[in-house]
């Protein structure tokens, strides 16, 4: 799986002009399922990010964890994370996982981040979204099972 985190003040995510999902402090985590994930790899990127210490202590320095701060997360599918851009310059996603999968799997990733005990608020699998986030850092790590 692959996914793209953004340490963020506050973040929502609208279909068809209504909000469907927002959070204040936390994450906003973009997630795409390759071809050949798998559950177990959903399980280990949730558990890695849930513990990632990119959150600032009381000295500034990045030490806490959203599990250690009570932030929140805003998961979002993103396909597009799958982009090869390798030949030409129109974007292949042949290795993204099929749509069934894919929604399969980051179905499974929210599940397992609400396991991990977070908070967690989505967008809609495979609509046209628009995410509004105030990006705070900025920090944004990109991370690969």
């Amino acid at each position: 799986m692959r996914a793209l985190i953004q340490r963020v003040s506050r973040a929502s995510v609208t279909v068809e002009a209504q909000i469907v999902g927002q959070i204040e402090a936390g994450l906003v985590i973009l997630i795409c399922a390759m071809q050949g994930d798998s559950d177990a790899q959903a399980r280990a990127l949730a558990a890695r990010i849930a513990k990632l210490r990119i959150f600032r202590d009381s000295a500034g320095k990045m030490n806490l964890s959203l599990r250690d701060t009570g932030g929140a997360a805003l998961i979002v599918s993103q396909f597009t994370l799958a982009a090869d851009t390798s030949r030409g310059n129109r974007p292949g996603f042949s290795t993204a996982a099929p749509p069934a999968e894919g929604k399969r799997l980051y179905d499974h990733f929210t599940a397992r981040m609400r396991a991990e005990g977070i908070t967690c608020a989505n967008g809609i699998f495979g609509a046209d979204m628009q995410l509004a986030l105030i990006n705070d850092g900025p920090v944004t790590i990109w991370l690969d099972t």
